[in-house]
């Protein structure tokens, strides 16, 4: 029997979606405008990377392709031939957020089909009644922050009086978030993850969609820095998904990176983790080493998003891809002749673009599976991913999408 690897380039988008602009985001392309300032020399940096984008073996899957039908005009750098490598194509979503749960949620086959509560950007940013309770109950002296911030930013300014004052450090963004940082060996990693379990029952009721322990390590004179030990407090999807189709008939599920976390830990099979995306990749070869007939391993790569996009760090997501393009073919090479292996994106995240958050864009549907090459077209939902993983196990399946298998 056939395996199925689904992996997700976080925050890998290949052009605004038709209903970018109700997100402010009318123009962005995280691929394209990555590969513009490489071709201009714009993303050099001396011991990172220089030249045009360079991703061959992507290519290869046809993802030049999928970005020139997404956009009409393909990326600099991408130019080779090679489309027919593999099955290629674009989704664009349905879901209402450009957050990490919907886009994970709807590759899985379940698209969000409710409006996530948000905080206000105006003060005061969380309710007074919100905080009061969590603080209370954590038997906190306080806290800091209660703002939109970036979190690498809120860290350097309020790190060393949140070590001085034990008060941590709660904060938000435009997602449906509330995110709380703390010093892991003057807080404790263990006192964090117990604050974010206490806040994750408080916001329930306000419909939020996650709550992430940001642990941070370091001191004022060295710098801060935040840890591979991030946990996500995610709600649990209103309805069955992909995962527990699988789970139900008995397969094998194997979860790299924040996956297990996204679904709040139902059916996630076994989760493995690691600090940063070749660690990650790490735990993918493993995995698939060992993974049985009829299994599925469903990956996130979290660099591309938290380390570059996020932070506007073009040179930097520029040089991840690359890195990751470079490792694609040890894992192409472990599939088997039956096994299906999908590259696509959770949503955008345009490292030129203003601000620090996601954009609403287009993904890539990249497939490699024996026999079967050319383009799948545009897809009018990230759930035909899950659609087509189902019917490639030859699993029952009367969720939303349509395989292009």
């Amino acid at each position: 029997m056939a395996r199925a690897f689904v992996l997700v380039m976080d925050s890998f988008g290949i052009g605004s979606a038709d209903d970018a602009a109700a997100y402010g985001d009318a123009g962005a392309d995280t691929l394209g405008h990555i590969a513009e300032a490489c071709a201009a020399g714009r993303a050099d940096r001396a011991g990172l990377r220089s030249g045009p984008l360079r991703l061959p073996v992507l290519a290869g899957l046809g993802l030049g392709a999928a970005a020139q039908a997404a956009t009409g005009r393909r990326p600099a750098g991408l130019e080779a031939p090679g489309d027919d490598e593999a099955l290629w194509g674009y989704a664009e979503e349905r879901s209402k957020g450009k957050d990490t749960p919907s886009g994970h949620w709807e590759i899985a086959g379940f698209p969000v089909p409710f409006d996530w509560g948000y905080f206000p950007k105006v003060p005061p940013v969380f309710p007074p009644g919100l905080i009061a309770a969590i603080v209370a109950e954590a038997g906190l002296p306080g806290v800091l922050g209660l703002c939109h911030a970036s979190g690498t930013e809120i860290i350097a300014e309020l790190g060393e009086e949140s070590v001085r004052s034990g008060r941590p450090i709660v904060y938000t963004s435009v997602d449906s978030v509330l995110q709380i940082a703390a010093h892991e060996q003057a807080f404790g990693l263990d006192r964090l993850l117990g604050l974010c379990g206490i806040a994750r029952r408080h916001v329930d009721a306000l419909d939020i969609g996650r709550v992430i322990a940001r642990p941070f390590v370091g001191d004022a004179a060295t710098g801060f820095m935040r840890t591979a030990n991030r946990r996500d407090y995610a709600v649990p999807p209103p309805a069955d998904t992909l995962l527990d189709i699988l789970a139900r008939a008995g397969r094998t599920t194997v979860t790299i990176g924040k996956i297990g976390d996204i679904f709040a830990h139902r059916a996630t099979g076994e989760t493995l983790k690691g600090a940063g995306n070749d660690a990650l990749l790490d735990s993918t070869l493993e995995a698939m080493d060992r993974l049985p007939p009829g299994g599925f391993l469903f990956a996130n790569y979290v660099d591309f998003d938290m380390l570059y996009g996020h932070r506007r760090d073009v040179a930097g997501y520029a040089a991840a891809l690359e890195r990751f393009d470079a490792r694609l073919p040890a894992l192409l090479g472990r599939l088997g002749d039956g096994d299906l292996l999908v590259v696509t994106a959770d949503h955008g995240c345009d490292p030129t673009w203003p601000g620090t958050d996601h954009t609403r864009e287009f993904v890539p549907v990249l497939a490699r599976l024996a026999g079967r090459r050319g383009t799948i077209g545009r897809r009018d939902s990230f759930a035909d991913i899950a659609a087509s993983v189902a019917a490639h196990l030859d699993l029952g399946w009367d969720g939303a999408g349509h395989s292009f298998l």
